[in-house]
Parts: structure tokens; C-alpha cells; sequence
């Protein structure tokens, strides 16, 4: 998908991109296993490893898990079968006071039910994850330091939190609308109003976070959620499982090289010290592919889609974001935050912070 509107950033030097060539691991999935179910999580000094699949929350589960924000599937006897399974494996606490009611997302070490508060019947999620696991231990950690420090409209909302040996159960508000990434394949692309209305919600939540000194690092469609299934939905960030949370003000750079392939930035593939505009990266990422309704980086094989992003070497050809760039306008008044992150990290123009890009 290569244009000449794409910023072409600058390469690291041979021997380091040859090094990071060398050391990434084949993935023999399809496309679509890639774009939306493969986490790269690779060791700061370690060579790149490949993680476990994720999906995104409603509460969502641990990497593995589908979002809990989605729709039920139609009732059928194997899914009761399941839902009295997992029924069983709930700490009595959890289930005296919340009566479970579907099974709709499960992980390599976690799982994700409806239930209803038996004494309000307020609908929740639950998300229940295997702490036993080194893998489950660690990502249920970094969500829960995020998630009890954070309280905003566009951030998923941790309710309670219940504990045994083996075993955390999250409480968390339950999101009906489903993720972005499937109204993106619904509808192709998003109109420039549209699309800005949904980075203006996840911008506000994303500069919420910030000022707490917190970095998502997973920022993708399949992370936001719809709060409800009607067009006037907020949107709701989710899956903290990645996150870096540091004191309020402290401004320390990170060193673990994580992400979902696609969206992860230039400076994290080369394992460089890097600042909280990873996050910044990811959003013109889902901004591009908001417009467009295609992936700026795509390809099966990660050495050659690592060496895309290393390059800025896009993939889409489209009438409008092929243009070049002298002829492509400037953003409306009324998509500013649009055009700061679209266009600041993807048509060549200056980086913006995100306070500006709001």
C-alpha cells in the first residue's frame, strides 16, 4: 500500500534493523489472524517471542479472550453446558452476590461471563483469570493497577474485585455495543465527521490516562468498545493488560518492546527508550484506517511488515490518502483532533502533542 503521501521515517542504522530482522520469528497464520487476534510481546533485551492471541474487553480477558462488550451469539444447549462449567468454578462470594448468566469471551488462562447483580439486576461482565499462570499473574496485575486508579467516561470501569489463591474475578461495567473493528467491517470506512467523533472520545480518554502517567500500548479497534449499539454510543477504552502505569507526573521513558504488530511504533521495533507517544502512533494508525477502511501496514510475513513500519511504507492506494501530499487539504475546523494525529504522523506534517491534536 505504498503512496506518496507517507512519511518515510527515518531508518535505523543496517546492522540494528538486520538484527531485528534476523531475530523475528515466522508467522504462518492468515491475514486475518494477524490483523486481529496476534500480540507481539517481545522482551526488552530478548529476542522478538511470539504472545498469546488477544482480543479486546468489555471487560476483556487476558490475552486469548474475545471482547465481553459484543452481543451474544443465539442460545444452544452447548453454550448452557459451558456456562454451568465455568458456573462452577466461581468462588461462592462471587456468585452469591451475582447470578452468571452467559459465557462470552474466554482466554488461554481467563474467562470473561454476563451476570446480574441479584439484588439491583444491573447487567456486569466478569472476567475471571488464572492467576497461577506467570502469564495470567502478570497481565492481570498491570490491569488492575490501572484499572483501580482510573474513573472516566471513556475508560471501562472496574466495580469490584474478588480474590482466592488461584483466581482473580474483575467486576467490571458491561459494554453492549460491540468493538469498533466490527463496525469498521460493517460499514468499510467512516466519514471524516464520524471518524473524528470517535478519536475525539478516545483522545479524551487517552490524555485522562496520560496525566496519570499511564500508556496503554494496545491502542486498536478491537479495544474500544461501544458502550451500547445505538450511533450516539460513547466509546470506551479497554484492555489495560499492556499498560505502563507510573506515578502522576513522572515522565520516565519505557524500554519493554510490546504491542499488537500493527500498530506498534517505529522507535519500540528498534528498542529504543520511548514516551507516551506510542499511544499517539496507534491512533493515527486507527485514524488511517478509519478513512480508509484498510490497514496503512499489512502483511502475513512480520519481517516484511516490521520493515514497512521501520520505512513508512504504506500499503494504500486509495483516491484520497494516495494523493500526493502537497495536494492533499488541510483538516476542517471540525476535525482538528482528526487531522493532528491522522495527519501529523501520516501525511509527513510536524508531530503534535496530543493536547494540540484535541
Amino acid at each position: 500500500m505504498g503512496c506518496g503521501t507517507s512519511k518515510v521515517l527515518p531508518e535505523p542504522p543496517k546492522d540494528v534493523q538486520l538484527d531485528l530482522v534476523k531475530k523475528v520469528e515466522p508467522f504462518s497464520g492468515t491475514k486475518s489472524d494477524v490483523y486481529k487476534h496476534f500480540i507481539t510481546e517481545v522482551d526488552s533485551v530478548g529476542p522478538l517471542k511470539a504472545g498469546f492471541p488477544e482480543a479486546s474487553q468489555g471487560a476483556n480477558p487476558c490475552p486469548g479472550a474475545p471482547t465481553t462488550g459484543h452481543t451474544e451469539p443465539p442460545s444452544e444447549p452447548p453454550r448452557r453446558a459451558r456456562v454451568a462449567k465455568y458456573r462452577a468454578k466461581f468462588d461462592p462470594r462471587v456468585t452469591a452476590k451475582y447470578d452468571i448468566k452467559a459465557l462470552i469471551g474466554r482466554g488461554s488462562f481467563s474467562r470473561v461471563v454476563r451476570v446480574e447483580h441479584r439484588a439491583t439486576r444491573q447487567p456486569y461482565a466478569i472476567k475471571m483469570i488464572e492467576t497461577k499462570y506467570r502469564e495470567g499473574r502478570e497481565v492481570c496485575e498491570s490491569e488492575l493497577r490501572v484499572l483501580r486508579r482510573v474513573r472516566h467516561a471513556n475508560i471501562i470501569q472496574l466495580v469490584e474485585v474478588f480474590e482466592t489463591q488461584e483466581r482473580v474475578y474483575m467486576v467490571m461495567e458491561l459494554a453492549t455495543g460491540g468493538e469498533l473493528f466490527d463496525r469498521i467491517i460493517a460499514k468499510g470506512s467512516f466519514t471524516e465527521r464520524d471518524a473524528t467523533r470517535v478519536l475525539q472520545m478516545v483522545l479524551d480518554g487517552v490524555r485522562y490516562l496520560h496525566a496519570l502517567g499511564i500508556t496503554h500500548r494496545d491502542l486498536k479497534p478491537e479495544n474500544l468498545l461501544y458502550y451500547h449499539p445505538g450511533t450516539d454510543s460513547k466509546i470506551i477504552i479497554t484492555d489495560f493488560g499492556l499498560a505502563s502505569a507510573r506515578k502522576k507526573g513522572d515522565d520516565c521513558l519505557m524500554k519493554t518492546t510490546c504491542g499488537t504488530p500493527e500498530y506498534i511504533a517505529p522507535e519500540v521495533l528498534v528498542r529504543k527508550p520511548y514516551t507516551n507517544s506510542v499511544d499517539m502512533w496507534a491512533l493515527g494508525v486507527i485514524a488511517y484506517i478509519l478513512l480508509s477502511g484498510t490497514m496503512p501496514f499489512e502483511d502475513d510475513n512480520r519481517t516484511r511488515l516490521y520493515r514497512q513500519i521501520l520505512r513508512g511504507k504504506y500499503s494504500y492506494s486509495g483516491e484520497e490518502l494516495g494523493r500526493p501530499r502537497e495536494e492533499i487539504p488541510p483538516p476542517s475546523a471540525e476535525s482538528s483532533g482528526l487531522g493532528g494525529v491522522c495527519l501529523g504522523y501520516f501525511l509527513g506534517k510536524d508531530t503534535l502533542s496530543l493536547d494540540q491534536a484535541l
